[in-house]
């Protein structure tokens, strides 16, 4: 039923109840069928309605260490991890996802260098249990990934599943800089991490070190002393 057609629906209704000469009364069989049809109509409308606010809803996160999304998820952009140098004592801390595809600014010539590259640091005993130490000094790849109808997504580290009623969208190791420089924040690399292409140079920037755990005002149990610490990206 068309949205016109039920105004004029229950404008008869108003206009026969207040036309009505008793004070008491009873509703006809007819009365109650087009109040069960007015019911039915809101009720299809409004589950219509929550469908489309469903299904346009979604959130974005960053698939650090992979060129591509998780499956059923959306690519919004590929590229590689930037970053301030590990040795800048101020500016931004965060890593970032930086697009193949820039919008180049002017050439400036001040000196606040906080964008560089990002690289994994890994050692032939300082790596990640399965990875590769060919990946040492290999740049980090990033993609930023869109998965529809969801409304929240969490990093959860020190777990490599979900909590019930999430859906995990890739796990990982959780990786920042080495302890002895500046501060980084704390990202989960994926599991599967690969380099961003073939170039083997030791430039630096924003450094990827894999992490462990130290027991004493950390609890152990339920943690364990001086492991990996794995990590899960959920949405819900």
């Amino acid at each position: 039923m068309c949205l016109p057609l039920v105004t004029i629906v229950l404008a008869t209704v108003v206009v026969v109840v207040r036309n009505h000469e008793c004070k008491d009364y009873v509703l006809l069989a007819s009365d109650q069928s087009l109040i069960d049809m007015m019911k039915q109509y809101l009720h299809t409308s409004r589950r219509k309605e929550c469908h489309r606010k469903t299904s346009n809803t979604g959130v974005t996160f960053v698939r650090w260490g992979k060129k591509g999304c998780p499956k059923e998820s959306e690519i919004v952009y590929t590229g590689q991890v930037g970053g301030n140098d590990h040795e800048s004592k101020g500016g931004g801390v965060n890593y970032l996802c930086l697009p193949n595809d820039p919008e180049n600014g002017q050439h400036q010539s001040f000196n606040n260098d906080q964008v560089h590259g990002g690289e994994y640091e890994l050692y032939y005993s300082h790596k990640p249990l399965g990875w590769s130490e060919r990946m040492h000094n290999k740049e980090v790849p990033c993609a930023v990934c869109y998965q529809k109808r969801r409304s929240a997504v969490l990093m959860i580290p020190g777990r490599k599943t979900c909590y019930k009623g999430w859906n995990a969208e890739y796990n990982g190791y959780l990786m920042s800089d080495h302890v002895i420089y500046n501060k980084k924040e704390f990202a989960c690399v994926d599991i599967n991490a690969e380099p961003l292409d073939n170039k083997n140079g030791n430039e630096n920037g924003a450094l990827f070190y894999p992490l462990r755990t130290k027991c004493g005002s950390l609890r152990c149990p339920p943690y364990t002393n001086e492991v990996d610490v794995l990590c899960v990206v959920c949405t819900k």
